[in-house]
């Protein structure tokens, strides 16, 4: 090897923070031993890596396709050591989890406390995103995916599937009515999604897209609209299965929305060369049985 592991650690972090001295402070080094580190690889390999300007620094073509294979050959070195350090142990060591924001209040958060009694080596971060996140560059093992997933890269294991349901509280239906039938929601106040569109699409029998007179960023915001008598929403069960047995939100539409849809799907997705394969796995096999989806 021409480079050195270390120096090539350091500049993936350099990377990952988007500068220099974010990455020296990542990593609570001086920011003349990050420069040094950078150069030199990029002096080992005779090619330019980063290019830098006062304001950002940008990846050339040669680097960005050096950084993907360097982020994988660094993954399997660790894995190999840590395999080799604990076999026979209990997984140890962080997991940096990364879900919608609805499957972490209501799935994942619940779930913690006991996880940790299993577990307590296992040091966990957790983050929420709206939308598919990558993993590499996100510096994320494992991401809980709802719906259809689109990337061969990532090994996918299921988690279940959660009914889609129509909902509004009994105070929004006390004074505007209970639709009957698809065509009614027309003269309904909609909660929907702004941003991914595909999530204002129903599962209702003859309807294909449901415009929305009110949109919000992610499915918790939606819920809470809905409980607090703004409209009708379409949402996971996950997130309102308790809130329909409680009888803060009304089931509408029964005989259309059981059609089934890739939203319904969820599944925990991560690198089958990932490092942490045994906390994942760990994480996995805990919270599938306990999922109230």
């Amino acid at each position: 090897m021409l480079t050195r592991s270390d120096d090539l650690a350091i500049l993936l972090t350099v990377i990952d923070s988007g500068g220099f001295s974010a990455a020296a402070d990542s990593l609570d080094i001086q920011v003349a031993r990050v420069s040094r580190a950078v150069s030199k690889v990029e002096k080992q390999l005779g090619v330019t890596i980063l290019n830098r300007t006062t304001r950002r620094i940008e990846l050339t073509d040669e680097g960005r396709q050096f950084v993907d294979s360097v982020r994988v050959g660094l993954l399997q070195i660790q894995q190999a050591e840590e395999e080799l350090v604990s076999r026979g142990e209990l997984p140890a060591g962080r997991l940096r989890i990364d879900a919608a924001s609805p499957f972490v209040f209501h799935q994942l958060v619940p779930l913690i406390h006991s996880f940790k009694q299993a577990f307590p080596d296992i040091e966990l971060e957790i983050t929420s995103n709206e939308g598919f996140v990558d993993l590499l560059e996100k510096r994320t093992d494992l991401a809980i995916r709802i719906g259809k997933l689109n990337d061969s890269t990532l090994h996918a294991r299921p988690l279940g599937k959660s009914l889609l349901y129509i909902v509004a509280s009994p105070e929004y239906l006390a004074k505007r009515g209970v639709p009957k039938q698809v065509s009614d929601l027309s003269s309904h106040e909609r909660l929907g999604f702004a941003g991914a569109k595909v999530l204002n699409r129903w599962p209702l029998a003859g309807s294909d897209y449901i415009e929305p007179t009110l949109t919000a960023s992610n499915g918790e915001t939606v819920r809470q609209l809905a409980l607090a008598g703004n409209g009708i929403a379409c949402l996971s069960g996950f997130m309102v299965n308790k809130d329909i047995a409680a009888g803060r939100l009304v089931p509408l539409l029964e005989q259309g929305k059981l059609l089934n849809t890739d939203r319904e799907k969820i599944n925990a997705v991560f690198y089958k060369s990932s490092s942490v394969a045994k906390r994942i796995s760990a994480f996995i096999d805990f919270i599938q049985p306990r999922l109230s989806l």
